[in-house]
């Protein structure tokens, strides 16, 4: 199989270990001088657009950092909350930047490009030094050296972690290190602002079209490169674990300019989120999968069995990832615990009022930190109840913000009682095709972090999603950018009222004038809650042919009848978060289809992409690597008009194989 001519990975010639180290030395370079000259637009100020506009700020480049939020410390990055992976073998358990190398690839079912996984695994260990030197209070053991801790997919421990909100405190450091630059006058920060269009220039992306959320006004602005890093497009589902503002807009708008949209259908299933309560629900509340790590999850033997989970006794309770898994037991991979979660609530063996959750229990850890501890303190003797507090004081120290989130939503004391978990969309492997510099096809575009495909193939390993972040924010577009800026110091400052973004303004403001016109009678959620309803049902944890046909079809007509009948309230020049959404569930509308079309055509299951036609005898994903051993690249002509462009993916460091967690 050829790749497309119209895809060019550019990546390095020479062994794996080797490539990244041999780009580096070999990469074009700019003179300090000339830096200053040049500017540069980063779109998103999570974990991937902080770190890469504080960098390029402190090697001397003009930037703008531009952010829908009030502060980028609202990035949904804060919500991570397990840890960050890194190679640093820390607990001598035998990691090392291969393990992670190969743990990535397989847990991404072998779909991901074999190059960048390695340049993220060779920096790993460069993010945690980075962020103790910002002040990251990562945890710590009692002698000071910093600990790990298990997640899934993996059998070593190489997750660093802050509590239960990693994700928050790394921002924390990004943000002040971008904060540090705004200070300094080398960045500058728009907040409160969201990217409409790109603005493409003689074919090279040379500025964006940005609306003020607060005066409503469109704003233009140059730079002589984009960069996106705007996150996924979980919420295309309506129900995720994503922050209610996450949305597919940046990417979706680079991608009708010419950039390519990669693997849109691999989608993430988190098996570990508070299940659904009803429908007022506007988003689901994740439980990290550091849980998996000390907790275990099971179900009761019995089918529909009504009793309360501490009344089943120990022999009545099926631990049934440790037992169809042996090997990783609870740390299997996120789409398999995800599958076999649902595989029992659909066999009958649920629990909680819908039947549709599987229980996390810690009794037994809690047991097991007691007896540590108890053995600490020379305590001879104990009663269960002072090994269950002993315990109980180890969990809270760990996990215990965790704890308390799910007992405020839920008003079930976990300490107490199981949670109840159930899986749920969380994280998107698709999104803007790129190659090893990061660059999408349409020149002087980039795409960091979640908003591209790169990393993890069809599925995602946790904790790795803050890695890739900040491993292209930190350490990759500082080198890769400069090799294509290096070519642009002798083009000066196009000015704002150039044709091109006079034209380009002028599109956006006719699809605001379009949606605020409609004057319809059904809401922008009711739309948005019809579509998520359609991609969850029929392009969700299982999809089948008929029903991705079905839904590209309904997909089709509620995309008619939302142009003809969303009612958008408010005005266009004011704050207007109705109008905001608006935007947001339209492009939704769009991708969508794209997704469906995508899962549609891969006639095979891998990682978050199952396709119930193509499983094992086991129920496990059966891919079919002779005709989809491919990244599927989609070029939109026209809405519901896209043409397939193929990267062949080589394995050259890493033999094919079928996954295998049980032994």
């Amino acid at each position: 199989m050829a790749s497309s001519p119209k895809l060019n990975s550019r990546i390095p010639e020479g062994p794996m270990e080797h490539k990244w180290t041999k780009y580096r030395s070999t990469v074009h370079l700019i003179n300090p001088a000339n830096k200053r000259s040049l500017e540069v637009i980063v779109v998103g100020s999570g974990l991937a657009g902080a770190s890469a506009a504080a960098s390029l700020a402190e090697m001397g480049y003009k930037v703008k950092v531009f952010c829908f939020q009030d502060s980028p410390r609202r990035a949904h990055s804060i919500a991570a909350q397990g840890g960050i992976n890194a190679a640093k073998n820390y607990q001598n358990d035998g990691d090392s930047v291969y393990r992670l190398f190969y743990d990535t690839v397989k847990g991404g079912d072998y779909r991901s490009r074999e190059a960048n996984v390695h340049r993220l695994s060779e920096v790993s260990g460069n993010i945690i030094d980075q962020c103790v030197a910002q002040g990251v209070p990562f945890a710590r053991e009692y002698g000071g050296t910093l600990s790990n801790r298990s997640f899934g997919g993996v059998l070593v421990q190489r997750t660093f972690y802050a509590a239960g909100q990693t994700g928050q405190q790394l921002l924390l450091g990004a943000y002040s290190a971008l904060q540090r630059q705004v200070g300094m006058g080398a960045a500058k920060l728009y907040t409160r602002h969201e990217m409409l269009d790109v603005v493409v220039i003689d074919g090279k992306a040379r500025g964006i079209i940005a609306r003020d959320l607060i005066t409503g006004k469109l704003e233009r602005h140059f730079g002589h490169a984009v960069i996106l890093a705007s996150g996924g497009y979980g919420n295309v589902f309506y129900l995720s674990t994503n922050a209610m503002g996450c949305n597919v807009t940046a990417a979706w708008k680079a991608h009708k300019k010419g950039a390519f949209f990669a693997n849109p259908c691999y989608t993430q299933i988190h098996p570990t989120c508070i299940p659904v309560s009803g429908d007022h629900q506007s988003k689901l509340t994740l439980m990290s999968e550091s849980l998996r790590n000390d907790g275990r999850i099971w179900v009761p033997k019995k089918q529909g069995d009504t009793r309360k989970a501490n009344e089943i006794p120990e022999e009545e309770r099926d631990y049934y990832l440790e037992r169809r898994y042996p090997a990783f037991g609870n740390l299997v991979p996120r789409d398999v615990a995800s599958r076999a979660a649902k595989e029992r609530c659909d066999a009958g063996y649920g629990v909680g009022a819908s039947k549709m959750a599987v229980y996390l229990d810690f009794s037994a850890n809690m047991m097991r930190y007691g007896q540590i501890e108890a053995n600490k303190q020379s305590l001879h003797n104990p009663t269960k109840e002072q090994i269950r507090e002993l315990g109980m004081a180890v969990v809270k120290e760990k996990y215990g913000n965790l704890f308390d989130m799910y007992k405020q939503i839920t008003n079930e004391n976990p300490y107490e009682v199981p949670m109840r978990i159930y899986p749920a969309v969380h994280y998107t492997m698709g999104g803007l095709w790129v190659d090893y510099n990061l660059m999408t096809t349409v020149p002087g575009l980039y795409a960091l972090g979640e908003a591209n495909f790169s990393d993890h193939g069809a599925n995602r390993l946790g904790a790795s999603a803050l890695m890739q972040g900040l491993a292209d924010g930190y350490f990759v577009i500082p080198y890769t950018i400069s090799d294509y800026l290096s070519g642009e110091i002798r083009t000066k400052a196009i000015a704002t009222d150039n044709e091109a973004f006079v034209k380009t303004e002028a599109e956006v403001q006719e699809r605001i004038n379009k949606l605020m016109n409609v004057k319809g009678t059904k809401s922008v959620d009711h739309f948005h809650k019809a579509l998520g309803k359609i991609m969850w049902n029929k392009c969700g944890m299982a999809r089948n042919a008929q029903g991705l046909k079905e839904a590209i079809e309904e997909i089709k007509q509620l995309r008619l009848e939302f142009w003809k009948n969303v009612r958008v309230t408010g005005e266009q020049n004011e704050f207007n978060p109705e109008l905001e959404k608006a935007g947001r569930v339209a492009d939704f509308l769009e991708l969508g289809e794209l997704m469906c079309i995508d899962a549609l055509h891969r006639n095979e299951s891998c990682g978050g992409h199952f396709r119930e036609e193509y499983q094992t005898t086991d129920g496990e994903a059966q891919r079919d690597d002779d005709n989809f051993a491919y990244v599927a690249a989609w070029e939109m002509k026209e809405i519901s008009n896209w043409e397939l462009n193929k990267e062949e993916l080589k394995f050259e460091s890493i033999k094919l194989a079928q996954r295998n967690y049980a032994s």
